[in-house]
């Protein structure tokens, strides 16, 4: 009794032996993957041109205030029209009419009573006609008209918006810049690509072509689109 009792608990010994001397193998062979990382960027041109005219007009009496931001507005209607951007793309964003005599804090002594601030937003899709417009800015302020940025950007902004379009090609190559990455990988290991263990596409940025200090993407029509895939794959 006592040798059958030793024979099992010498074949149990030997099983569990080999039980755990597989699942460490396992357990190796699990842990030999690669994380590679996959950069695709493309140059790409605005397709929507937004170009807020911010202006002032001030006046001792409301009417008189009224008057020179009309006369301001009309300059504005004009210099666009002369550079044959269609004026039915421009519409009125902000109008804020400030009394300082009602501000208890302020300085009344002054003789300017009224401020009229007021926002004209240009929106076309015409990008180079924009560019070379806001190059001619100049002539505003030859007709008298008081340019303020102290309501947003003071010139256009440029935006992007075709990314679904190419989202599909610019993941298919940062993949297959990461999948070259690890082949490369498994070559100096001497070992071969297996399955896909995981993968993470990334997050798409659009980026200023040229990073320059003090310009930010949305003043530049060309801009940068980028994403990197980090992906595992296992080695056999």
């Amino acid at each position: 009794m006592k040798i059958f009792s030793a024979l099992i608990l010498a074949v149990a010994t030997i099983v569990a032996a080999s039980l755990i001397g597989e699942g460490l193998t396992h357990l190796r062979t699990g842990d030999r993957y690669v994380t590679v990382k996959g950069l695709a960027e493309r140059e790409v041109e605005a397709d929507l041109a937004l170009w807020p005219l911010h202006f002032v007009a001030s006046g001792t009496t409301l009417q008189q205030a009224r008057e020179e931001a009309r006369a301001s507005r009309e300059a504005i209607l004009a210099f666009i029209e002369r550079h044959d951007i269609d004026t039915q793309q421009v519409e009125l964003q902000r109008l804020n009419v400030n009394d300082t005599a009602a501000n208890p804090y302020g300085n009344n002594d002054g003789e300017q009573r009224f401020i009229i601030n007021q926002t004209l937003m240009v929106r076309s899709t015409e990008i180079e006609q924009i560019r070379d417009t806001a190059q001619a800015v100049g002539e505003l302020l030859d007709a008298g008209v008081v340019l303020s940025s102290d309501y947003g950007p003071s010139g256009p902004i440029y935006l992007f918006n075709r990314l679904n379009e190419i989202k599909p090609e610019m993941i298919a190559e940062a993949t297959a810049a990461a999948r070259e990455s690890a082949e490369q990988f498994a070559r100096d290991a001497n070992a071969d690509i297996g399955t896909l263990r995981r993968a993470n596409q990334g997050v798409f940025e659009i980026r200023a072509r040229d990073q320059a200090a003090g310009t930010s993407e949305e003043q530049q029509p060309i801009k940068t689109v980028r994403v990197v895939t980090t992906i595992e794959y296992y080695l056999d």
